[in-house]
């Protein structure tokens, strides 16, 4: 089983500009920037109204093979992979957890998760389970996840197999580092590399939105407003003049 270094964690100016702009514009500006599906397709919003941005901890489970993992583990708590992952935790971290899509092993607790938190973690993804979440839903966290259940993380399918590597979550491959971008929509993952960029494009794209959802509610033309027809730019420009 293999473990790794801590992340290395973006400007907090980045991450501030992209919790302004939501998961369904970074996914559509993504998808401008060649990143067909950026969504984390599984995980659900369980904590209505929650909204996350932040980078990525992440956490692989594999299937479990007895002579790799078994019974033993749990009289040493230190061997216990899953928990050397929240170690890392720095505020504002969001921990990913590849888990098979499984929806019998509980990957935290709410003592693992109140750590977490405690730490000043503010989301968890998993294309997999949470168990204890009667209590885990008032600590705090934004939770996007398949399920819940009342088992513990090896007790049937499952064993933690590496932390902060690279991990395919939801059918979508996630760097350690790279921003998760979480809210009612779903999850999106932005390469880091892309988040300057995505910045950019989306505040731009927030902008004119603002403009045309004014027109809109004012009765205007749909074709002309959204998206913003080149008849229309005059008028927004003076617009932007008008707000600043």
């Amino acid at each position: 089983m293999i473990q790794t270094q801590d992340i290395q964690r973006p400007p907090k100016e980045l991450i501030e500009g992209l919790a302004q702009i939501g998961s369904a514009t970074a996914s559509g500006e993504l998808s401008k920037l060649g990143i067909r599906n950026p969504q984390i397709v599984g995980p659900i919003p369980r904590t209505p109204g929650a909204t996350v941005v932040g980078p990525a901890l992440t956490l692989q489970f594999m299937p479990k093979r007895e002579d790799m993992y078994g019974e033993g583990e749990y009289k040493d708590p230190e061997v216990q992979l899953h928990r050397h992952v929240l170690y890392h935790t720095q505020p504002g971290d969001i921990v990913v957890v590849d888990a098979r899509g499984d929806l019998t092993s509980g990957v935290f607790g709410e003592m693992m998760l109140t750590y977490f938190r405690g730490r000043g973690g503010v989301g968890v993804v998993i294309d997999g389970c949470i168990r204890d979440y009667p209590k885990a839903k008032d600590l705090g966290l934004g939770f996007w996840l398949k399920g819940t259940t009342p088992n513990f993380h090896t007790q049937t399918n499952l064993m933690p197999f590496a932390v902060n590597g690279p991990i395919a979550c939801g059918g979508v491959l996630v760097m350690p580092g790279d921003l998760i971008v979480a809210d009612d929509d779903g999850v999106v993952c932005v390469p880091i590399k892309l988040a300057p960029e995505l910045l950019k494009r989306a505040s731009e794209h927030a902008e004119w939105e603002e403009f045309s959802r004014l027109r809109l509610s004012q009765g205007g033309d749909l074709r002309k407003y959204y998206p913003l027809r080149e008849d229309a730019h005059a008028e927004y420009e003076e617009w932007k003049k008008a707000q600043k």
